[in-house]
């Protein structure tokens, strides 16, 4: 039996087998949609293999790892968290929401948040807001999306975060979500989020991923997000794992009429990681950036895909990602824009940039334009090079040695899309990340008292 065949029909058997437990797990709509799911799960063919959206990323030796799956969700209280974890991202004065291997923990929510802000378990939304959860719920993964994964997110997960910001709610300081992976053991588990940012609300969101013990962990993550008319979103993803740690992380966003969305992603440690993003611009006026950045090395491999679609006139979109890879590390890059024909006076702009510093590294770079409309302006390229030989000398020339030549090069690069983070203690924060990371100082993931082995 091939490797494929084996892993789905593994998974076919846990889900029957565990879904009794994963009913007790979950609740109210997030059990609903289980079934139908991993028939579509199936339908699709299963784990990607050799489809065009993972040519170049190899799944099976990720999911062929034996497992224990996370079907039950450990009791913890925030502080158990927090006494192993400490964000070094000082002054940023967030409301902090912690998870633990996809599960959220106990009173999460806190007193002094707005009248009308619901922060919680995406379980506890589900037995205490089951009619707000249902309206929203597993609405915004795009119909046409294709990827199987999404299904099987969809037919396994129990909980994550739910967040609702009222219409006209404005909140003043950034809600940050820790996401934690732990345990005795390899783990393979699901996280589910859910957010809703009424009409002219305001929200700033921090998304940190870290693992807290030195095994193998495959953590496949969906994040939904509705903008209403007139909300503005900035949502910050800082993924800073352990070197044995696959991360699948989808994120849809739907976005009404003249809502504003935009996202930047610093993706510093980990073993595979996987970040699609979907966007799909729904009301005229609406604007959507996203931007990212990624630094490998050794063999790690990170994949970026977006998909952009521009379904009303007069939306704008940007997207800026760049990328430093060493040794034999891997990257891809799928960028797609789609304009519809009723989406006239489209405006969008998409970029890749990367830096190989070895021979053996490696950039796979796709941007796509589908343009359905006639009165648009449109742009997308990529760019692949080695370091500038010429700006090299000239810093050497003033004095600078060539490590720390090369290294301000690097960080330049690198900078000119952190520069974008409007959060400054997080900015900076980033900042010092990337440049140790470009030192070689950032082995294990930043600021955590564990001593994992790789």
């Amino acid at each position: 039996m091939a490797l494929s065949d084996t892993i789905n029909h593994d998974l076919r058997t846990l889900f029957h087998e565990g879904r009794k437990v994963l009913d007790e797990g979950g609740a109210g709509i997030v059990n609903a949609y289980r079934e139908e799911a991993f028939a579509a799960f199936e339908k699709a063919g299963g784990i990607p293999c050799g489809t065009e959206e993972y040519r170049y990323t190899d799944l099976l030796p990720v999911f062929g790892r034996e497992y224990a799956a996370v079907l039950k969700r450990e009791t913890l209280r925030p502080s158990d968290l927090n006494d192993a974890f400490r964000c070094a991202a000082r002054d940023l004065a967030a409301w902090t929401v912690l998870t633990l291997n996809g599960h959220g923990c106990e009173n999460n929510a806190r007193e002094d948040l707005p009248d009308g802000v619901i922060v919680c378990s995406l379980r506890e939304a589900a037995l205490q807001h089951g009619d707000l959860l249902a309206k929203h719920y597993n609405r915004y993964t795009f119909p046409g999306q294709k990827d199987s994964l999404v299904f099987l997110n969809t037919a396994f997960a129990q909980d994550g975060v739910f967040v609702y910001i009222p219409d006209g709610v404005v909140l003043e300081r950034p809600l940050q979500l820790i996401n934690f992976l732990r345990g005795e053991r390899d783990l393979m588990t699901f996280q589910r989020n859910l957010i809703v940012v009424g009409k002219r609300a305001e929200a700033r969101i921090v998304v940190c991923e870290h693992t807290l013990s030195d095994h193998y962990f495959l953590l496949n993550a969906v994040t939904e997000l509705r903008l209403e008319e007139g909300a503005k979103t900035d949502y910050y993803q800082v993924q800073n794992q352990y070197l044995g740690t696959a991360l699948i992380n989808s994120l849809f966003v739907s976005q009404q009429r003249d809502s504003f969305f935009e996202s930047n992603t610093a993706t510093l440690y980990g073993g595979l990681i996987r970040n699609n993003q979907y966007v799909r611009l729904e009301g005229a006026g609406g604007t959507c950036n996203l931007y990212g950045v990624y630094i490998l090395d050794k063999s790690q491999h990170a994949d970026t895909c977006t998909y952009v679609e521009h379904a009303a006139p007069d939306c704008t979109s940007r997207q800026h990602f760049k990328g430093v890879l060493d040794d034999a590390s891997i990257a891809n890059f799928s960028g797609c824009v789609r304009v519809e024909p009723h989406a006239q006076r489209t405006e969008s702009f998409q970029a890749n940039n990367n830096l190989l510093l070895t021979d053996t590294a490696r950039i796979n770079s796709k941007p796509q334009l589908i343009i359905d409309a006639d009165d648009v302006k449109c742009s997308h390229g990529a760019t692949v090079g080695q370091m500038d030989e010429e700006a090299l000398f000239y810093l050497r020339s003033r004095g600078i040695g060539e490590t720390e030549a090369r290294t301000m090069l690097m960080f330049g690069f690198a900078h000119d899309v952190i520069r974008r983070v409007k959060l400054e203690p997080l900015r900076e924060e980033i900042d010092e990340l990337i440049e140790k990371r470009l030192r070689g100082e950032l082995s294990k993931c930043h600021n955590c008292i564990m001593q994992c082995k790789k």
